[in-house]
């Protein structure tokens, strides 16, 4: 039995059967969900009724599904009279609910209908779910009624690839698990203190230098040494709509982050005019207690975690310039209608000390580096709103006024949050815990 679908299927059945009125082993729990005595049984002999082309990509998926763990695949018909699983869509009428499906289980047959594709594709998910773990030619489905859609129109999964890179087919595999939850969103944290992980063109050098770091702390920070190996990767801008459309037929919209002003030491070490300070050395930033890799001179990408001084300069227009260029990349490459500017932990220090800086605050009125940061977070909305897009950000975007159309990602807790809804932005909660995973690890 294929080790991946035993461990995650089991897991959502030990966790199922601790769910209040839960009886049927899938997550997350069905708004309503009744068994019936009997079965039906998904053989090869099996058939699946689409009438509707929009339909085919959650057919295909169940097939590409059926062959991967039981190999075997069914085929499709406009009908039959028995031994079917019918795909449907309310086509004709007012969905009541975005994205919901019913789906109903009875010895002859299983019926389908989604409010939209998107929901047809979370009813196969649901069914899928309900499959045997066993590897073999005769499935057996318990009889049911199922009623169910989403209660939030966000439901999202993040994933950090800039502190550790992940190859192409482990990001898929990844989009694979958002989509067996029926989440809706993948934000794909690209660029960091220790990687830059997106192809730009105009700057070679953010994946030629900036996506790559000497070495890493070994262990918990600020570690027991360092492990003295290079680790890097980036994605190229093809492979970047590979997984953007591997993701779209997934009904799975992916967010990009490209972090700013702080968390952008990888940019820096690249191109270090995007310093405060272009002439001092990264090791002056590094903190004591861990051991460098490597040369200590100049601007590097950094090696262990935290937070950092060296940030993008506030004071100099050739930092706007350089991440509008960054963003009209990333915007033509992804087509979701947020994209995500990072904005959390960026110390001060380096802009009170800068000249450049000190200067924007006082021609701008400002009162001080809070301010700044806002300054600075607005005008690059500004920008991403005149492309007709608009912009999420950790809660620190709060710090010295809230951007106008910004909407607020919660991480520090739920305070934050909670803040921006009562000012009348968007808010998506995150709070580190209880949602953070620190580790994870696909089999």
């Amino acid at each position: 039995m294929n080790q991946l679908k035993k461990t995650f299927l089991l897991s959502f059945f030990l966790l199922s059967i601790f769910a209040k009125g839960q009886q049927l082993p899938i997550i997350p729990q069905p708004s309503e969900a009744t068994v019936q005595k009997g079965k039906f049984v998904i053989n090869p002999s099996t058939v699946i009724l689409i009438s509707d082309e929009g339909l085919k990509p959650s057919a295909d998926f169940l097939n590409n599904y059926l062959k991967s763990f039981y190999g075997f695949t069914l085929k499709t018909a406009v009908q039959a009279k028995t031994n079917f699983i019918q795909l449907g869509i309310k086509v004709f009428i007012k969905a009541p609910d975005k994205d919901g499906y019913n789906m109903t289980v009875t010895p002859k047959n299983i019926i389908i209908s989604g409010d939209t594709y998107a929901g047809s594709f979370y009813a196969i998910q649901s069914l899928i779910q309900l499959l045997p773990l066993q590897k073999k030619k005769a499935l057996d489905v318990p009889c049911c009624t199922i009623n169910d859609r989403p209660r939030f129109n966000y439901r999202g999964l993040h994933l950090d690839a800039g502190r550790h890179f992940m190859p192409v087919n482990f990001v898929k595999r990844y989009i694979d698990f958002i989509a067996l939850n029926k989440l809706n969103t993948f934000h794909w944290h690209l660029t960091e203190d220790q990687g830059w992980r997106i192809e730009i063109k105009k700057y070679p050098k953010l994946t030629e230098v900036g996506a790559w770091r000497n070495g890493t702390i070994i262990g918990r920070y600020p570690g027991k040494g360092n492990d003295n190996t290079k680790h890097g990767g980036y994605y190229t801008q093809e492979e970047i709509k590979e997984v953007v459309k591997y993701a779209t037929d997934r009904y799975i919209t992916i967010i990009p982050e490209i972090e700013l002003p702080g968390h952008s030491s990888a940019a820096i070490a690249a191109y270090p005019y995007l310093s405060c300070f272009p002439e001092e050395s990264t090791i002056n930033y590094f903190p004591k207690a861990c051991t460098w890799s490597g040369d200590t001179t100049g601007k590097q990408v950094q090696q262990t975690w935290g937070v950092f001084k060296d940030v993008f300069c506030a004071g100099k227009d050739s930092t706007f310039d350089f991440l509008q260029d960054v963003l009209d990349e990333v915007i033509a490459l992804f087509p979701s209608t947020y994209i995500h500017i990072g904005g959390d932990e960026c110390p001060k220090d380096n802009w009170n000390r800068c000249p450049q800086c000190l200067k924007r605050m006082q021609k701008k009125g400002l009162k001080d580096a809070h301010e700044l940061q806002s300054y600075f977070i607005q005008r690059i909305e500004k920008y991403i709103n005149s492309k007709g897009k608009k912009i999420i950000g950790w809660d620190e975007i709060l710090e010295g006024g809230l951007a106008p159309n910004a909407t607020v990602m919660s991480w520090r807790g739920e305070e934050g949050g909670i803040a921006a809804a009562r000012q009348n932005h968007d808010v998506i909660m995150s709070p580190g815990n209880p949602v953070y995973f620190e580790k994870l690890i696909l089999i």
